[in-house]
């Protein structure tokens, strides 16, 4: 049997593998129950990687903003 990463699991579950590996892959995962577990692990932080919501701070907007600010009234004068 085959030992699989958890690169290799990544590469599955984002359909990054070759044909032969992606049988492999399927063919170990219904005879490993170890196997089976770890994939279920990365199912599941894939699947909070997806909902996660990034955004900048409030205080990096305003300086922003406030740069920009600046910057156009140094131009008007």
């Amino acid at each position: 049997m085959t030992n699989f990463t958890p690169e290799d699991l990544l590469l599955y579950l984002y359909k990054e593998t070759s044909h032969q590996q992606t049988l492999a892959i399927e063919h170990a995962l219904e005879k490993d129950w170890t196997l089976r577990e770890k994939m279920n692990v990365l199912k599941a932080s894939m699947q909070r990687l997806d909902k996660i919501v990034t955004a900048p701070r409030t205080e990096v907007v305003l300086n922003v903003l406030n740069h920009a600010r600046e910057q156009a009234a140094e131009q008007v004068q």
